[in-house]
């Protein structure tokens, strides 16, 4: 997990400098010999940072590479992240910034219902885990949850795979999986939600059935089965869960502000019908086109009569100006077409007719945000206006587009995560006589609900599931069996997967590096005269530091000319390691997975794919093995059926090889006594 945590110098207020095809040929087809630059700092992790800061000192400028230096920026912790050097121009350039005072619940003006004055009923999931919840209910199982007694309950539901995870009370029958749910008319909404839902969306599609049931049930869910075609799905289930959540928090707090105005006791009235601060619904995108998508939703579910700072929140949020070429995939257009700023932070904020955008936090009902801009926002320790009150009432928090996070900045993700439900350090105006007791006892964080979506699983999102969802409804995991990619890489090509045995995770580092270094470089070396072509994939920055260095350093591989290209080359270097490539210049070619996630480089030339480890993502996989010895058959730079892919993958690989070689595959993969597999 470590490698995640870099500085983010280059993403904050990233814009892509798509460069064209004509200028990518010409700098490709050039034979100009220009010194590689030194790439910038990247944050070092575990045990892999002593090992390389306690290194014998490299050799000094060889191949045109100062490594020393370079190596030495790199292995320095990273500082905070900035957008830019100046600080002071930052803020000057907040263009989230909101100058509005906090509004105080007491002297707040009246407001008006969201929705007509419909029944409670008390089946309603939300009465039942918020708004009515029974003590003799919840509190057996947060005294489980404290014991950390889980029962995992497994099914499947056609293609998808279920574990259902409750807090364990000691009972023998497995928990029944929550009701299916088919369409509007089985949802229990407001009336406002209800009639305009009907009109659009009555009957639900498949995949928002599978959804549904422990969505608008209020259990956490980690959905592992999001692509570019269901998104749409995913977003509109999810804003209508976020706006019929407010909707009736919102509405109890009004009516029972009604009643107390009215009654000439009210004294003798207890409501306990809110949290410590206004806010209720956290969701946390990659970018601000992403978070374009989510209002354009709400939107389009709610249709209000008035847009307040709808004009600000176009000029700083909608972009439509096309900067890719034709060649991008579609996931890739998907995240970064628009607005890919990952820098922002905005709150909402309803009333019966009006949706207000840039709101002051603690007047917002729903807080959209960027993991970099909402731990900004938080402030740091050393920050003397550090602030997270505005969470401390966080009731749903929606996080869409986690694989996307994954290739940020991963522990701004925890950041945030660590900082909801905490108590809060001053009162902002509450009345505490209306405060639910369970927010009182600490409890708020059981009562929350997380909904994560991603195309696949992680370590990483397995891990935030496991410290920071711990819902007493319950957590659910949903996720396809993989069929793997291995097959259809469009291509002909000998897929030979080497496992390397370690014994802890933290050792894996060094394990992989030593097998690289005796059981897959000497191999190149010896035929170092013959070699070309040679693509060498490397997830993690760190182990690309790493390996460079021993290229670069390393007599073992003087032999071996090559070039690098990771998330920090800009695009002129590049183009240049890529022209050194495809004329033979260079062997090999040291690619890094986050270069590929946010460039997508069609790289030409390349006869022989080594993964040092697998993506997170298995698209990946498909274009770099199958994509790019494709390109190399086409161009006749490759025989066909020549091609070559050569994997290095350990024990704790496991979910990155069941999508790339399938759900079946994997286990014998994982424990024969065999370490060596080859697939045609």
């Amino acid at each position: 997990m470590g490698e995640r945590n870099r500085s983010e110098s280059d993403h904050g207020k990233r814009r892509w400098e798509e460069e064209s095809e004509d200028e990518v040929e010409e700098d490709i087809d050039s034979d100009e010999d220009d010194d590689e630059q030194p790439a910038a700092s990247g944050q070092p992790y575990l045990s892999l940072l002593k090992s390389l800061t306690e290194s014998a000192p490299h050799k000094s400028k060889r191949r045109k590479v100062d490594h020393e230096a370079q190596s030495k920026a790199e292995t320095e912790p990273a500082s905070e992240p900035k957008a830019e050097d100046n600080e002071d121009e930052n803020e000057v350039n907040d263009i989230d910034e909101v100058d509005e005072q906090e509004e105080s619940p007491a002297d707040a003006a009246p407001e008006d219902l969201l929705d007509d004055d419909d029944e409670e009923d008390d089946s309603d999931p939300f009465e039942l885990h918020f708004a009515k919840a029974k003590q003799e209910v919840y509190e057996p199982k947060l005294k489980s949850i404290k014991e950390e007694r889980w029962r995992a309950d497994r099914a499947a539901l056609k293609t998808t795979r279920v574990v259902f995870n409750t807090p364990d009370e000691g009972g023998l029958v497995s928990q029944p999986l929550p009701k299916p749910i088919t369409g509007i008319a089985d949802l229990k909404l407001k009336n406002k939600l209800k009639e305009s839902m009907e009109k659009k969306h009555a009957k639900f599609n498949a995949v928002e059935q599978t959804i549904a049931p422990y969505l608008f049930n209020y259990h956490d869910l980690l959905f592992c089965n999001r692509t570019t075609a269901n998104a749409q799905s995913i977003r509109r289930l999810t804003c209508l869960h976020a706006l019929n959540h407010v909707f009736k928090t919102r509405d109890k707090i009004i009516k029972n502000n009604n009643k107390l105005a009215r009654s000439e006791n009210s004294e003798e009235l207890e409501f306990q019908d809110q949290g410590f601060t206004r806010p209720k619904v956290l969701v946390i995108l990659p970018t601000r086109q992403s978070c374009v998508k989510m209002v354009e939703m709400i939107c389009a579910i709610t249709e209000p009569e008035q847009q307040e700072n709808r004009k600000r929140f176009d000029d700083s949020y909608v972009d439509k100006t096309n900067r890719f070429s034709d060649d991008k995939p579609e996931d890739f257009r998907d995240l970064f077409a628009g607005n890919d700023d990952d820098n922002f932070r905005l709150g909402i904020k309803f009333t019966r007719k009006t949706i207000k955008y840039f709101s002051q936090f603690y007047n917002s009902d729903i807080i959209f945000g960027s993991p970099l801009g909402l731990r900004l926002a938080i402030g740091s320790e050393e920050d003397k206006k550090m602030d997270f009150d505005f969470l401390s009432s966080i009731e749903l928090v929606i996080v869409d587009q986690a694989d996307a996070l994954l290739m940020q900045n991963w522990e701004h993700v925890e950041y945030v995560f660590e900082h909801l439900n905490i108590q809060p350090r001053d009162s902002h105006g509450c009345d505490f006589s209306r405060i639910r007791p369970w927010y009182f006892d600490d409890h708020a964080k059981h009562f929350r609900q997380t909904v994560i979506f991603s195309p696949f699983n992680t370590p990483e999102l397995t891990n935030l599931v496991r410290t920071h969802c711990t819902n007493w409804a319950g957590k659910a995991r949903l996720q396809e069996a993989c069929p793997g990619v291995i097959q259809h890489l469009g291509v002909k090509a000998k897929q030979t997967f080497s496992r390397f045995d370690v014994k802890s995770v933290t050792d894996e580092p060094d394990a992989r590096f030593e097998y690289f270094t005796k059981a897959i470089l000497p191999a190149l070396t010896k035929r170092a005269k013959d070699i070309t072509g040679v693509l060498i994939f490397i997830p993690s920055y760190l182990d690309f530091v790493r390996v460079r260095n021993y290229f670069a350093n390393n007599p073992a591989a003087e032999s071996l000319t090559f070039g690098t290209i990771s998330e920090y080359a800009d695009v002129p270097e590049a183009s240049r390691a890529r022209s050194h490539f495809l004329n033979e210049r260079h062997r090999v070619l040291l690619y890094t997975e986050r270069a590929h996630h946010f460039r997508r480089y069609q790289i030409k030339g390349v006869k022989k794919v080594i993964m040092y480890g697998l993506p997170d993502n298995p698209l990946f996989y498909q274009e770099i093995t199958g994509g790019y010895l494709q390109k190399s058959e086409q161009s006749l730079a490759l025989e066909p059926g020549q091609g070559t892919v050569r994997v290095m993958f350990s024990k704790y690989d496991v979910m990155k090889l069941e999508k790339i070689v399938g759900s079946q595959r994997v286990g014998k993969m994982i424990s024969e006594q065999g370490d060596t597999f080859d697939f045609v």
